[in-house]
């Protein structure tokens, strides 16, 4: 949750401001509600559509605001560690090196979708631009065209168009997780049969990339030593206004003004961490951009739009004046944020964007097939000149060694009771590394629940003798689910045990030099004899001579048996191998979690007279 006004949509603030709240946050919630609806309300007066556009953007996203820092503030200190944000930059030389990768490291894939008159493309980038964070620098990738296999291009265009009766190129509307995929879709004739082989297929594609890398980046260290104190380095200048248990408050700003080259980009030059006793990474629980003082003076200029009866030009450049006034008043920049545990230090970094080199360069990717499963036996190759590190396989890894005390320590209980004849009990952990290795061959064992009413003292009280059609417990997806329509007497406790599932894992690490029989590193790839090391009890990590772990672009098994009985597989990555660790499932042991479950209330229809 990362907040930060103007916002555009209101109508999304509306809907956000009016879900659920946790308990502790009832009350102003209330206030808080009462307050939206009476906006809500004073907006059917406003007659003029501009003017009430501009209240509802504004007004909307000050109850955003309101919502968000109630709901941070409510956040419970749970803690919950990370990486560090710039541990990618830590692994290249200079900013423009890591710029360099991100370009050079792109790459385009070919993806059957579920139609026959679909073909979906999947840009892969060497980093991950999904994450809370996301690249650290301003980017954008412009997608132009994309070449057939027939020589036609085939234009891009920003979405699909019902009435084109052509091949189009638009923005896949199936994988929201991916807003840079691409779909190529064939003209669909009713009662006409085509066979894909017979369509052009995408062999290329066409765009331009740019990246716009800032001067230098510098590093804050602060504690609780900090607070009231600004640090300066150069022409940068970091405050420290509050640390608190779990938040901090900081403003920061830079003395020279920003490079023309990002003049109009959309930068968040700030960067704040925090680490705990342990010296860990905390992970971030959301932030709020707006100072106290900013929040007052939106809210000035709500109430002064409040006033008007209709928008004008000479309006619009009061308001516009007003903010440029402000921000010359106040050029420090403003973050409270807050993170998932108690801060011991935090880190404070600032892309210094006062001087920018701007990359830009065309594209021209080879769209490239890789079947996950082929019955190739020729390897094909996927060497990018690039080299990227997995720095999340450390924490990654330490599943591994994971004890039964650690995995019921990590079973988190969740309860659904609104479809009464459904009731569901969940019992669910965060998914690691040992979960990877569990397998298919599991012998879950007895797994009892017994439900009981409760005294007014809040103990058991008797069991619940109940038909067995009352209730069900499925212990592969380690839940229960039960009709309360069938029990006689409101269950109030659920006392059982349901079985979890840890693997014994063992681990070896190996030389390029000495690897055993089965593995064979080739450039860029690492060779898996699927006999030898079979995919369902074997995992393997690599690293350079760098000793980091390198990240994995793809992996393919090759089931070649028509040729010959060859079965391997093959692993890509970012980089050149020269040690190899295997994890090995030698064992999967079945424990058994015992629970004492206080039920939630579920509303029960009246009986009928």
């Amino acid at each position: 949750m990362d907040v930060r006004l103007p916002i555009t949509t209101a109508g999304i603030c509306l809907a956000l401001l009016i879900g659920g709240c946790s308990p502790g946050e009832e009350k102003h919630a209330v206030s808080l509600e009462e307050k939206t609806a009476k906006f809500e309300h004073s907006l059917d007066a406003i007659t003029d559509p501009k003017l009430k556009d501009a209240v509802t953007e504004l007004g909307g996203s000050l109850l955003l605001l309101e919502r968000a820092q109630l709901k941070l503030a409510n956040h419970p200190v749970k803690t919950e560690y990370g990486e560090d944000a710039l541990g990618v930059l830590k692994h290249y030389p200079t900013p423009q090196a890591l710029v360099d990768t991100f370009i050079n490291g792109l790459f385009v894939l070919h993806k059957d979708a579920s139609s026959d008159y679909l073909t979906d493309l999947q840009p892969v980038f060497p980093f991950n631009l999904n994450t809370p964070g996301g690249f650290l620098f301003p980017h954008g990738v412009e997608w132009q065209s994309v070449t057939l296999s027939n020589k036609r291009v085939i234009p891009y265009q920003p979405e699909w168009s019902e009435t084109d009766p052509g091949i189009q190129l638009s923005p896949s509307s199936s994988n929201v997780t991916n807003p840079d995929d691409l779909t190529v879709t064939y003209p669909f004739i009713e009662g006409l049969d085509v066979d894909k082989k017979t369509q052009p297929q995408p062999v290329s594609l066409q765009g331009q990339v740019e990246v716009i890398a800032p001067r230098r980046l510098y590093s804050f260290d602060l504690t609780s030593k900090d607070v009231g104190q600004t640090r300066n380095n150069d022409n940068l200048s970091v405050k420290l206004i509050k640390l608190e248990k779990n938040y901090a408050e900081v403003e920061f700003s830079n003395n020279l003004p920003l490079a023309a080259e990002v003049a109009g980009a959309q930068l968040n030059p700030l960067i704040v961490q925090a680490r705990d006793a342990t010296g860990q990474y905390l992970v971030r629980a959301g932030s709020i951009n707006e100072s106290p003082e900013q929040v007052a003076f939106y809210q000035q200029q709500l109430t002064h739009l409040q006033q008007q009866k209709s928008w004008s030009d000479t309006l619009e450049k009061q308001l516009t004046e007003e903010q440029q006034t402000f921000e010359q008043q106040h050029p420090r920049r403003y973050n409270k944020v807050y993170f998932n545990g108690s801060i011991d230090t935090l880190e404070v970094s600032v892309l210094d964007f006062s001087q920018a080199t701007v990359t830009r360069k065309a594209l021209d990717l080879p769209i490239r097939v890789f079947n996950q499963h082929t019955t190739e036996k020729a390897i094909q190759p996927l060497d990018l000149p690039v080299v990227v590190y997995d720095d999340l396989a450390a924490n990654w890894l330490k599943g591994a060694s994971l004890t039964e005390e650690q995995l019921k320590a990590g079973i988190r209980i969740h309860q659904s009771v609104e479809d009464p004849s459904a009731a569901r009990i969940e019992f669910s952990h965060r998914r690691t590394f040992n979960d990877e290795l569990l397998g298919d061959d599991f012998n879950p064992g007895e797994s009892p629940v017994t439900f009981f009413t409760e005294k007014h003292n809040g103990k058991l009280d008797e069991p619940i003798e109940l038909p067995p059609e009352a209730y069900q417990v499925d212990p592969l997806q380690a839940t229960i689910t039960y009709d309360l329509n069938l029990f006689p007497e409101t269950p109030a406790i659920a006392v059982g045990s349901m079985p979890l599932f840890l693997a014994t894992v063992a681990t070896q690490a190996y030389d390029a030099k000495s690897l055993p029989k089965g593995l064979e590193i080739k450039n860029n790839l690492l060779v898996v004899d699927l006999k030898v090391f079979p995919a369902n009890e074997w995992r393997f990590f690599v690293k350079d001579d760098s000793g980091n772990y390198l990240k994995q672009i793809l992996s393919v098994s090759h089931d070649a048996s028509a040729q010959g009985p060859a079965m391997f597989g093959v692993h890509y990555f970012y980089g050149r191998p020269t040690r190899v660790e295997t994890y090995q499932r030698t064992d999967l042991a079945t424990v058994q979690y015992g629970f004492e479950v206080k039920l939630d209330k579920a509303q029960l229809p009246d009986a009928a007279p």
